[in-house]
């Protein structure tokens, strides 16, 4: 039997690193390869068709591979049609698809195309509040649906419905306000090169709730979360360009 394919090495919900590297490998196969049945898999892989139905039973159950039917061209043999494994939507967004890279690569020509410098950050900056245009109409209208106290609740729901995993909480030490935290942000990789994305939406959050913001953390600076400070007491500002000239980028 070989290393990491024993049963009931660890506690289930956890897996030992061979597990976790078999099961990745089992899912790059499908990815690489195409909808595969078992005796390909074992075949390929050098497992045993015993470990590999295992690992494509977790595989199933997170939603990364799905079985079906395999497809017959020509004359159908006699017996039970072959099941295969195909990987789902969710198994290949789990692999790198290189979109990350396709959206540097367009914010970088629009820079140059624009005659770089100053320039091409003020044409990245255009283009990373223009792109937040449409979500933003939906913020506004949950916003200001809301009454005025629960405000930051309701665009850390609206951000949520749109992946951001955001939550609203009382901001802890003597000044007065909310920390609006997003525990994902599916522009990190991006943002990193360039903090204009942030910048936009930290822009978008002081227009939605009509006071100055401070972002404070952000993933794409490798803080755990995204975290934005809204004051309670300051007074409301119609421009809102200071609110984000450090947006994206760590104050220390």
């Amino acid at each position: 039997m070989k290393n990491g394919e024993r049963q009931n090495e660890t506690p289930q919900g956890e897996l030992a690193p061979g597990e976790r590297s078999t099961r990745n490998r089992v899912a790059r196969s499908i990815l690489d390869h195409g909808p595969s049945t078992v005796a390909d898999l074992a075949q390929r892989l050098g497992l045993t068709q015993a470990a590999v139905r295992r690992h494509l039973d977790t595989l199933v159950a997170d939603d990364v591979v799905a079985p079906r039917e395999q497809r017959v061209y020509g004359a159908r043999t006699r017996g039970r049609p072959a099941k295969v494994f195909a990987l789902t939507d969710c198994g290949r967004d789990a692999f790198d698809q290189s979109y990350d890279t396709l959206a540097a690569d367009a914010l970088r020509w629009i820079a140059q195309a624009a005659g770089g410098g100053e320039r091409g950050e003020a044409a990245v900056a255009a283009f990373a509040r223009a792109r937040l245009a449409a979500p933003a109409e939906t913020y506004r209208e949950a916003v200001e649906a809301a009454d005025p106290a629960q405000r930051t609740e309701a665009l850390a729901k609206a951000l949520t419905a749109d992946g951001y995993a955001a939550t609203a909480k009382s901001a802890p030490g003597p000044h007065s306000g909310e920390q609006l935290c997003q525990h994902h942000c599916p522009v990190a990789h991006v943002a990193e090169q360039f903090p204009q994305l942030c910048e936009a939406e930290t822009e978008v959050f002081s227009r939605l709730l009509g006071t100055h913001v401070q972002r404070l953390a952000t993933i794409a600076h490798g803080d755990g979360v995204c975290t934005t400070f809204i004051p309670r007491s300051a007074a409301p500002q119609t421009n809102t360009s200071a609110s984000a000239s450090t947006a994206g980028r760590n104050p220390a």
